[in-house]
C-alpha cells in the first residue's frame, strides 16, 4: 500500500507524462518574454489647463553691474576735473570718492530696473497653458526577475 496522495505519482511509476508537460511549459515560458517585449506599456495621460500672464522682465544683475561701472566712470571724470592734492595723490583720492560713486551708480541702476520691471507688468499678456503629464499604468501582481 502506498502512502503518497492520489494526485502525485508513485515512485515506481514512469515520469514521462510530467516531462512532456514541463516541456510544454518551457516553450510557453520562452514565448512569454518575446510577447512582453513586443507589447508596449500602457500610458496614462492627464491634461491640466490654466491661465497665466506672460511678460518680458528685465534681469536685475546686469543693471546693477552697469550702474556700478557708470558710477566708477563718473567718479573718475569728476576726480580728474578738479586739481589733485599732491600730498594725497590721484589714486587715493579716486579710491575714496569711488566709495561714494559706485554705490550711487548701483542705486541708480536699481531704480532704472525697477521702473522697467513695472512697465513690463503693464505690458503683460494673458495666455492659456496646457500641462500634460504622461505616466505608465500601475502594474498589478508581482514582478518576476
Amino acid at each position: 500500500m502506498s502512502i503518497t496522495p492520489e494526485h502525485e505519482p508513485a515512485a515506481s511509476e514512469p515520469q514521462q507524462p510530467e516531462q512532456q508537460i514541463s516541456q510544454a511549459e518551457q516553450a510557453e515560458h520562452a514565448a512569454q518574454p518575446q510577447a512582453a517585449q513586443l507589447r508596449s506599456p500602457a500610458l496614462i495621460s492627464s491634461v491640466e489647463s490654466g491661465d497665466v500672464r506672460i511678460r518680458r522682465a528685465p534681469k536685475f544683475g546686469p543693471f546693477l553691474i552697469i550702474g556700478g561701472g557708470v558710477g566708477a566712470i563718473v567718479t573718475f571724470i569728476l576726480t580728474m576735473s578738479f586739481p589733485v592734492d599732491p600730498v594725497v595723490g590721484f589714486g587715493a583720492l579716486f579710491g575714496y570718492f569711488s566709495l561714494f560713486g559706485v554705490p550711487a551708480g548701483v542705486a541708480l541702476g536699481a531704480l532704472v530696473v525697477l521702473i522697467l520691471d513695472r512697465v513690463s507688468i503693464r505690458r503683460a499678456r494673458a495666455a492659456t497653458v496646457e500641462h500634460e503629464t504622461v505616466e505608465p499604468e500601475a502594474y498589478e501582481g508581482t514582478l518576476e526577475n
